[in-house]
């Protein structure tokens, strides 16, 4: 068994069963762990998918949101422990892979398009 094979077996065994399929532009809801000192709790992150990028057991996915009037963003691991589920909230319909251009904006200009399902 070479190196290869080795790391390919480890990462299957770290990679979760179910996960929603979800794509760019997609509004969703993060459910995720946060530990405050001895104690748990889950945590809820709502907004769009700016980007997924990476394979297997190390991709990531950016969720972007506005809390009180300020952009913020979050890269979580789609694998990760900390990622208890992921919730889709609605379907966008866009034409790119990286939705970067909603960064610069703000109100009724940041929304994407809802997909007729």
């Amino acid at each position: 068994m070479n190196a290869t094979e080795i790391i390919k077996s480890i990462e299957a065994a770290q990679m979760k069963a179910e996960i929603p399929e979800f794509h760019v532009g997609d509004t969703v809801k993060v459910y995720g762990r946060i530990k405050e000192g001895n104690r748990e709790r889950i945590q809820v992150f709502e907004g769009i998918v700016l980007k997924r990028q990476g394979g297997s057991s190390r991709e990531t996915f950016t969720v972007r949101k506005f809390s009180n009037g300020i952009g913020v963003e979050k890269t979580w691991p789609l694998h990760s422990p900390n990622v208890e589920k992921i919730e889709i909230v609605r379907y966008g319909k866009v034409r790119r892979a990286k939705l970067f251009y909603l960064r610069g904006r703000v109100g009724k200009a940041a929304k994407v398009r809802e997909k007729v399902r």
